[in-house]
């Protein structure tokens, strides 16, 4: 089984590296090679040296994090699709040089910088202009055109700001001001969101990819597969929690889909699942995977960060919504299963749930570990730096998982070159937050939506959504969290909602983008390993991920779900009717309960789910009382339907 799903990740490497720009890097070997992963390892070695005798001065640290990053990006990522994957372009060398010469600039000059106190004089500006246009070229390589339009956008609002009309408008920042609060200041690309790639989420990268050589992704499909192997549609479940468990390591949906995805979605093809909707389950569990604790695809640190809430209450209120979000693809799967008729595997195919956890079961400590750590006080700096260690002592407890010297190394290295993707983002996003504190975009932006809704809830919910999805396009999960939560989070906030509800709603609608079309690139990446239609499949993806598009709702109308100001009762009461809400509309989303259903009784099913997930206790019993009538008459028809085939088999 091994062989096989190693054999599947093989094969679909093309696919990954069409949707997901941050495969698409050179595959080197050589001289060049060993430059490339000389300069990998000691970014590696680097962080691990600050994470465990202390961070340098702000600054510093992100200047020769940003430095190694930009070089590295350039060295394995060509500007041209069209140039050499086997050895260096020149041009691209000129550009690493570049890339690890600017930032490196404030590290030699600091003093004298720190002591002209924010003026720039012209090397400073011609250093600081030629930064943006590298980290842009870096995002554009690495993470695609969808983000760098975006800052570019930001950047023309910055300099046309007395031109732009309405409510949008502003004095306009004239180009040396604006170079020096991107470049020279911790407000734009040294600013939070690269501050926390250069701490905390490249230990977690360099953590996943140690995991990863112990061989923990063959490890949660093989607990997966015999948790739940057997049941009705079982590989789509398989599916559902691989990639779920892949999520709590994982920070890319896309990378999600194919790793995960090669085995499971010929398993469902396979077992009678039309290919539409065997990938869109994998695509809308693994990006579920960004919704789930305690990584939550490095989005958790950032949001801790801008919020100032601690990061251990971040992942607590986030785990009630991604198990609501998890049940309800869970219950889209198990009703298309039912269905259709379709079995699962047998169980003399599937692994053996105690031989795994026997041979394979010491491979969880470090994930316990880490969880453990992190609610116990350490920093998750601290916390992951521990984690890494124990990952590498853990593998060594049994001969199939113990990691040799060499791999170590290329752990170190694999690290790094996972880190890239983040810090592309982040330094980018780091231009648009600049553009947003120097003008106020993000006041005027909530102003707006908020007086389009003409103050009610309910409307700017619904606007903040739409401009989430809209923002989230094709951007990956740390970007895509700080557009959110800096563009579209205000407008919550100005009503009053609370802080971490409102960054919550934006963080997961930001993410459900992936899923959902025109621009749905997990469901897109889906469709490319089961043969698909890639519009079916993100259709089938947003029917699944129904839960995504109700729990938000939920939790801003009652933030007790991400228990804030709680009670267990609440904590119970909420849970209940939520999980049965999601199965009323799953259940009208697949026109299906026990039995085939009638329109109307979609409807009926429909509504009745959407009052029990509306807090209150009028909508929940009304909806209750129409999902007990649906039920009533899905119980009926079945009956006619069991009296009527033994008449028709007498006939016959």
């Amino acid at each position: 089984m091994a062989e096989n799903y190693q054999k599947a990740v093989a094969e679909n490497e093309e696919i990954l590296r069409k949707f997901d720009k941050e495969s698409d890097y050179r595959r080197l070997t050589g001289f060049s090679a060993r430059i490339v992963a000389a300069i990998a390892i000691t970014f590696s070695l680097f962080q691990l040296y600050t994470a465990a005798f202390g961070v340098l001065d702000a600054m510093i640290q992100r200047s020769i994090h940003i430095a190694f990053g930009l070089s590295l990006i350039f060295l394995l990522y060509p500007a041209r699709s069209s140039w050499s994957r086997d050895k260096i372009h020149p041009v691209d060398v000129i550009f690493a040089i570049m890339g690890a010469a600017a930032p490196l600039y404030i590290v030699v000059f600091y003093k004298q910088l720190v002591l002209r106190a924010g003026t720039v004089n012209t090397v400073d500006y011609i250093i600081g202009l030629i930064a943006v246009l590298l980290v842009l070229e870096a995002a554009r390589r690495v993470v695609g055109w969808p983000m760098v339009t975006i800052a570019c956008l930001f950047l023309v609002y910055a300099l046309l700001g007395p031109y732009i009309p309405g409510q949008l408008a502003h004095r306009g920042v004239d180009l040396s001001s604006l170079v020096q609060h991107l470049f020279y200041t911790t407000e734009g690309i040294f600013g939070i969101p690269i501050g926390v790639s250069s701490t905390f989420i490249f230990l977690f990268i360099l953590f996943g990819a140690y995991l990863e050589k112990t061989g923990m992704g063959q490890f949660f499909i093989d607990l997966a597969n015999a948790v739940a192997g057997w049941a009705s549609g079982g590989p789509a479940k398989v599916a559902v929690l691989s990639s779920g468990l892949m999520g709590t390591v994982s920070g890319s949906s896309v990378a999600n889909v194919v790793g995960t995805g090669s085995f499971t979605i010929p398993m469902m093809k396979s077992l009678g699942y039309k290919p539409e909707f065997a990938g869109a389950v994998e695509a809308t569990a693994s990006t579920g995977g960004q919704l789930m604790p305690p990584i939550m695809g490095a989005a958790a640190f950032l949001m801790a960060e801008f919020t100032q809430i601690p990061y251990v209450r971040i992942i607590g209120a986030a785990v009630i919504p991604a198990l609501l979000y998890y049940f309800g693809v869970w219950t889209g799967v198990h009703l298309e299963a039912k269905r259709l008729g379709l079995r699962g595997l047998n169980r003399e195919e599937l692994p053996k749930i105690k031989k795994i956890l026997m041979e394979r079961g010491h491979l969880f400590i470090p994930l316990i570990a880490i969880v453990y750590l992190l609610v116990t006080g350490y920093t998750p700096m601290k916390a992951a730096l521990y984690a890494i260690v124990l990952s590498i002592g853990c593998s060594m407890l049994r001969k199939n998982t113990r990691i040799s010297f060499t791999d170590i190394v290329k752990g170190l290295e694999q690290g790094a070159r996972g880190a890239l993707g983040v810090i592309a983002a982040t330094a980018c996003a780091g231009i648009i937050i600049g553009v947003v504190t120097q003008t106020g975009l993000g006041l005027k932006m909530g102003s707006t939506l908020v007086s389009m809704a003409n103050g009610n809830l309910f409307l700017t919910l619904f606007f903040t959504m739409i401009t989430s999805l809209i923002l989230g396009m094709g951007v990956p999960t740390t970007a895509n969290y700080v557009i959110t939560s800096t563009i579209a989070a205000p407008a919550l906030l100005m009503m009053k909602v609370p802080v971490l509800a409102a960054h919550m709603f934006a963080f997961y609608f930001g993410i459900i983008a992936d899923v959902t079309p025109p621009v749905a690139l997990a469901a897109f990446a889906g469709a490319g390993i089961a043969k698909a239609n890639p519009l079916r499949t993100g259709i089938n993806a947003s029917k699944l991920a129904v839960a995504a598009f109700l729990v938000p709702y939920i939790f801003v109308y009652n933030p007790a779900l991400l228990l804030i100001n709680v009670h267990a009762l609440d904590i119970v009461e909420i849970a209940i009717t939520s999980v049965i809400g999601i199965i009323g509309v799953g259940s009208a989303v697949a026109g299906f309960l026990i039995t085939d259903e009638s329109w109307i009784e979609r409807v009926i099913f429909f509504i009745g789910g959407i009052l029990l997930v509306t807090p209150g206790i009028k909508t929940d019993l009304i909806g209750a009382v129409l999902l007990v009538v649906g039920f009533l008459i899905q119980r009926q028809k079945l009956s006619k339907v069991k009296a009527l085939k033994p008449a028709v088999n007498k006939t016959k």
